[in-house]
């Protein structure tokens, strides 16, 4: 209405009677839902600006940090057939128990007193090797006393040529001499040729000594050359017997390894999971797994793949969020502390090379200022994790995932004030 007038009537028109009035006035619904959508754009502007803690999410497996504690199969070093198993899967077995018993399936092995025959054809070699070496010493010892025998008829022929050649002296003197009257005519032929006559013979004997000399050292070095050769022949059986003897030993010494084999032990303490081979009298080859064992471990890791993208911003102590299958949890990525359910650890190793493709494995121990992990958690169990990184607004994640960007880059966690006072002091000890 335009008022125009100083009277007024709106007293006596009530206006909810006024359809057009009616029409527009704005409904109750609709002021209320616009309170509520004000309140909640309110709500969701100051969201915008809270803090939100970057994660890189992955999943994984529980397993050992330590890989002794993981879980191994246990093989045989020889072919053989089962013949007895000594335990049942779930068994608790210690290190050095009997798993299986094996039966030898190679017929080179079959004799039972095979280690008892090796042992006879061992102290055989033995006491032939005695006998080689006793006649070897004494072809040595026959060696020398032929060497003194030629030294000592050597030295006599050499005597007796000396007297041959002083006698030959003399006697030629003795020719000259007389040669020289013969020819003046002072003594008659008759004693000149018996002169002669014994010079001859005073010849002879010396070459005869000279020749003799020559076959001492030709009759003792013939001699020496047959005792040398016989020593040789000897010596040569002997090392060959050695020989023999050390394979012989070689054989008795695997033979009593491969005694002990018969038995497949259990490397270390822990449960005998799954039996590989069940059946008895079933044969198995070298090295052929038997059964699985899981080690009693105490240091349990979770083994999680994160995308390669994300591995340079991640560090050794990081710490991280983790979910475990079979354990209810409640987790808010971006606001650790109300999470429910999840566990806490931290980033101890951090691969060099990928494990698949595009993804690397970190390992991630128990946080120990965090609840403990379950007790109750078994090797293989899956899980899910996220490595917590830096703190930003809401609003920045939401741009950041929306534009697929990575997560910003930050500085790593600093150690602790009193593991580096510690660490200082260890180093002031050693120095």
């Amino acid at each position: 209405m335009l008022k125009i007038s100083k009277e007024s009537i709106d007293d006596r028109l009530p206006k909810d009677r006024l359809y057009s009035l009616r029409t527009l006035q704005t409904p109750r619904a609709g002021r209320v839902l616009a309170r509520w959508l004000f309140a909640l754009g309110l709500i969701f502007f100051v969201l915008l600006f809270l803090p939100w803690q970057q994660n890189i999410r992955g999943r994984g497996e529980v397993t050992a940090l330590n890989p002794a504690h993981r879980p191994q199969t246990v093989q045989t070093a020889i072919a053989g057939r089962i013949q007895q198993w000594r335990v049942r899967e779930g068994q608790l077995v210690s290190k050095g128990d009997t798993i299986l018993s094996l039966a030898e399936i190679k017929e080179k092995y079959f004799d039972p007193q095979l280690l008892l025959r090796l042992s006879q054809q061992i102290d055989a070699k033995e006491k032939s090797i005695q006998s080689k070496d006793q006649k070897a010493n004494s072809l040595k010892d026959q060696i020398s006393a032929l060497r003194l025998q030629q030294k000592v008829k050597y030295e006599q022929a050499q005597a007796k040529l000396e007297a041959q050649r002083v006698r030959f002296q003399n006697a030629e003197n003795q020719f000259q001499r007389n040669k020289s009257l013969f020819e003046a005519g002072n003594i008659p032929l008759t004693k000149f040729q018996d002169f002669e006559y014994k010079y001859q013979g005073s010849k002879a004997d010396y070459n005869n000594a000279e020749i003799e000399l020559d076959q001492v050292n030709a009759e003792y070095l013939d001699k020496i050359n047959k005792a040398e050769s016989e020593l040789n022949n000897t010596l040569a059986e002997l090392f060959d017997s050695q020989g023999s003897l050390a394979k012989l030993k070689n054989e008795y010494a695997n033979m009593s390894i491969r005694n002990e084999q018969y038995q497949v032990i259990a490397p270390q303490d822990g449960i005998v999971v799954r039996a590989l081979k069940a059946g008895i009298g079933e044969t198995i080859k070298e090295g052929e797994a038997v059964c699985t064992i899981m080690p009693e471990s105490s240091d349990l890791a979770v083994a999680m793949y994160v995308k390669a993208m994300d591995v340079p911003l991640i560090s050794k102590g990081r710490r991280v969020r983790i979910q475990f299958d079979g354990w209810p949890a409640l987790q808010f990525s971006g606001w650790p502390s109300v999470s429910v359910g999840t566990f806490g650890g931290v980033v101890e190793v951090i691969d060099y090379v990928n494990s698949k493709p595009g993804e690397f494995r970190i390992l991630v121990t128990p946080d120990q200022t965090d609840e403990k992990w379950p007790p109750q958690l078994r090797m293989g169990s899956g899980t899910k994790g996220w490595v917590m990184l830096n703190d930003v607004p809401v609003w920045f994640e939401i741009w950041r995932q929306l534009n697929g960007f990575p997560a910003s880059v930050y500085q790593a966690p600093e150690e602790p004030v009193a593991d580096k006072k510690g660490s200082s002091a260890g180093e002031e000890d050693e120095k």
